[in-house]
Formats: C-alpha cells, structure tokens, sequence
C-alpha cells in the first residue's frame, strides 16, 4: 500500500479507509504526514486566523468508583484528602475565570458513588442561574454512564433532565482508546467503548454538542488507535455533533511508571494521522498542556487550527507530573508567530472577540522541523 498515494487521497477530500488509517500510522515520517495534514487544514480552514478560547478545568469531586491505571487524580471515598468541592469555593472560581475572559467552566469528576441525579440537576441549576452567560461544558460520558447506571434511569432522560438544568455541552473525556481490550487493560469500573459513544450519541440526538478525544502512548497498537479514530468518524457521519477532536499522550510516572513516555514525535505523527482519517470533524485542538508551548505551536502546522484553552487550571494531568502553562499573551505569541491571528472562540467555535487588526505575520507554510 502505498503512503503517498493514501495522503494525495485525503489532501483531495477522498476518505480513507479504515487499512489505508494503519498504513499512514506506521508511517515514520512525520514530515510527510504533517504536510499532508497541513494542506488538508489550510482547504478546511482557509482563514487568517487561529482561535482559543478561555475555560477552567474544576473538577468538583476526587471521589470515584473506577480504577484507572494510569490516573494519579482519583480518590476512593474512604481517603483522607478525599473531597467534593464546597460551592462557595465553585462560585470563586467561577468569577476569577470571568474576570479573566473565560465564558465557559470544563467541570470534570469522578464517578462518585453516592451522589444521584437530583444533586448534579441542583448544581448546574445554581451555576446556570448565577452565571447565566457561562457554559456549563460538564461530565465526561463515563460520569454521564454512571449516574444512568446508579440512579436507574434511561441514558436519554438523564440527559434531558442535565441538559434542561443547564448543561450547556459535554467534554469527550474518558475516551482513552475506544478499543474494548484496551480499557478493560487499562481501567475497572468504567463506561466501555459502545457506552461512551452511546451517551455521545443520545447527547447529539437531543440536540447536544460535545468535543472527542484520544490519550495515546501506553498498551494500544497502531490500528487500536485507527479503530478508536473510526468509531468517532462513524458516530460523526450518523450524528454531525461532534465540534473538534483532542489528542495527547499518556503523562507515565504514576501507576504505569514503567511505560515508556511518547515524545512529541509520536504526538506530532498521531495528529497528523487524525486530521487526515477524521475528515467530518471540522476542528483539531494543539495540546499544548501535555507539550508545551514550542510544539503546541507546532501542531498548528500538524494539522490543528486551534490552539485550545487557556486553561487557568489543571488538576488532573497536573497529578500525573505535566505541569505545562501558557498565560493568555502567550497563546497569543505562538498563534502570531506561526503566521495567523489570534481570535477567541466558545465552545461551539463561534467567535467571541472583536476583529483584532494586523495581517499574519509570516506565510502559513510548513517549517522544517529538526
């Protein structure tokens, strides 16, 4: 199978197939992928600018009844530094994160084992009420799995009843590899492939948005990861409600101390692959929170058109030992030097600023990268 014929394909906007997908993940050469990667970014996002936008990562409880090999966060009930996030403290974050510009807070937990719907519907009511112009972006599909578990309920009318309290779109957290054998390695307790992509599933179906993601770099192959790509594809073909698709690698140095840590090669590579096989999701974020800043920005050239978000706070790849941060001038720098505008966007990639002045600073080609 040849390579460069696979990438003439997707740079055409022809799909690739699911063994055309391995083929382009074997690939070494990332120079190759990532121009491949760039040109089909530059054909979907011809504009002169790259966006971000400004959110916070709370994440309102530790507790939780999965067990997650690679996770340093989780707390199991009986812990003494065990918590669930007291609201006046949830309220202050939330301001600080307005008054730095965010209109949005990503809150994330654990699937604590006694907390029941009526909770969750009280909590986003409250924020919702307070801070009416704030997106909630709330409850990763295994969290959303496990309050339909726990509370008996169908899956839909627990999330009608999130979404009409004020759930405002959900974050694609969880997703690790959404290949059976992979999880059930990696984590106990936890929602399995075909539940992840049904709670995104009856979300878009009711008329949510969510993002999607993939952590990468532990026991999965290269058509694990192919796999886990085309499960989003299939469900983005049936639904169209997925908004951008997130990557990065497995921060190791906790339980999987002795698995080998991904570089920024294979990240690099693995986006590249993901803007090529991911042809119906509009928009790739950088992870520049597991990078950095340098090959944050160059992702841009890798395929992503989004620098992602300032994210004022990080907890839980922060326990891993990745302690990467940009300012919000910062994110601004490495968008202007790599040639574009700087706009930031919600959740939903709708412009939030006005239209700053300039052109771009540089041609918008790829740089040689040694």
């Amino acid at each position: 199978m040849n390579v460069d014929h696979i990438l003439t394909k997707a740079v055409a906007g022809e799909r690739i197939s699911f063994d055309e997908g391995v083929e382009l993940m074997r690939c070494k050469d990332a120079h190759k992928l990532g121009r491949a990667a760039h040109a089909v970014t530059m054909r979907l996002h011809p504009e002169p600018y790259r966006t971000f936008n400004i959110d916070r990562n709370v994440n309102y409880t530790n507790v939780c009844a999965a067990v997650c090999d690679f996770c340093a966060f989780y707390r199991k009930s009986s812990d003494a530094d065990a918590y669930v996030m007291p609201r006046a403290e949830l309220y202050q974050k939330i301001e600080e994160t307005i008054a730095l510009g965010g209109d949005q807070i990503l809150m994330q937990g654990g699937m604590h084992p006694t907390l029941k719907l009526e909770w969750y519907e009280e909590l986003l009511a409250d924020l919702r009420s307070r801070y009416p112009s704030v997106n909630l972006h709330a409850f990763s599909p295994p969290e959303i799995w496990h309050f339909h578990k726990i509370n008996k309920l169908p899956l839909e009318t627990v999330l009608r009843r999130l979404k009409d309290a004020g759930l405002g779109s959900i974050p694609g957290g969880g997703a690790e590899i959404l290949v059976d054998r992979v999880r059930k390695e990696l984590t106990k307790n936890k929602a399995l492939t075909d539940e992840w992509l049904e709670v995104m599933r009856v979300w878009h179906r009711v008329g949510g948005k969510s993002s999607a993601t993939m952590m990468f770099g532990h026991v999965e192959t290269d058509a694990d990861r192919i796999e886990h790509l085309d499960r989003i594809r299939s469900l983005q073909d049936e639904t169209g409600g997925f908004t951008a698709f997130i990557c990065w690698t497995m921060q190791p140095g906790h339980k999987m101390a002795d698995a080998p840590a991904a570089g920024a090669f294979e990240y690099l590579r693995t986006q590249a692959v993901a803007r090529l096989y991911l042809d119906n999701v509009p928009n790739i974020q950088s992870s520049w929170v597991t990078q950095g800043a340098k090959i944050g920005q160059v992702a841009l050239f890798y395929g992503a058109n989004d620098m992602g978000s300032l994210m004022i706070e990080e907890n839980v790849v922060a326990s891993a030992g990745t302690v990467h941060y940009l300012t919000l001038e910062e994110i601004k720098r490495c968008i202007r030097e790599a040639g574009w505008e700087p706009r930031q966007r919600n959740v939903f990639y709708q412009l939030v600023d006005e239209k700053p002045l300039g052109v771009p600073a540089s041609p918008r080609s790829l740089p040689v990268v040694a």
